[in-house]
């Protein structure tokens, strides 16, 4: 199960990987997930038919794919090659539609952008234990650098704590260990934050940022 629950510290995902060279030196450095983007718009995006590398990976981390509405073949293709083992959902997906994904025997996490308070009631809607914030920005599905109220965060965490809250949106080497002391979620997501180009990460950078989440203190 990713994040977990069992770690003394927030599990690390460092999405937008699309070399396996970059995905395993990730792995030495101590990250505990991969993301994978699937979605033919992101800058980041790993098309299927170059994504076989991932099966010589499988075995030493957790391996995410970051989907947009994907299409049915997409999800087939997915779940028959066992190509990662978790699905993270940042489009329309409806609580049946995950419901239905996980009687697939994959792990689901729902991607929710937030804005307020009111679109936190959404979180309870879906049947999936983890739940992704993210910024909210119309028309655009994760993957913006943009930060929310961490506050928020700290609400959903409080109302829905049968959930794994995932934090994502904005997140630094800078800014990851205030935003786990504050928030204290089940684990952090970045991207863009620890980049020299889009889907190139540096490696510096995730260093410095999976040891600043390491070295948070959270009660």
């Amino acid at each position: 199960m990713f994040p977990d629950s069992s770690h003394p510290s927030p599990a690390v995902k460092i999405c937008g990987i699309t070399q396996e060279q970059q995905a395993r030196d990730i792995i030495t450095l101590g990250a505990d997930a991969l993301g994978i983007n699937f979605w033919p718009k992101s800058k980041r995006y790993l098309p299927l038919e170059k994504a076989g590398w991932l099966h010589e990976i499988q075995g030493m981390t957790t391996l995410v794919a970051v989907l947009v509405n994907a299409d049915a073949r997409t999800l087939e293709t997915l779940i028959e090659q066992r190509l990662v083992h978790v699905l993270q959902l940042h489009g329309d997906e409806t609580p049946a539609e995950v419901e239905a994904l996980q009687a697939c025997g994959l792990q689901v996490i729902k991607a929710l952008a937030v804005r307020d308070r009111e679109s936190l009631r959404r979180i309870g809607e879906y049947p999936c234990e983890s739940i992704l914030l993210d910024a909210y920005n119309p028309g655009l599905y994760g993957g913006t650098g943009e930060t929310f109220p961490w506050d928020l965060a700290v609400m959903a965490r409080e109302q829905y704590p049968d959930k794994r809250i995932l934090l994502s949106g904005g997140l630094t080497p800078a800014n990851v260990r205030q935003a786990v002391e504050e928030v204290r979620p089940a684990g952090v997501d970045v991207a863009s934050g620890v980049e020299s180009a889009p889907g190139i990460k540096d490696l510096g950078m995730v260093r410095e940022f999976i040891e600043q989440v390491r070295s948070a203190v959270v009660a």
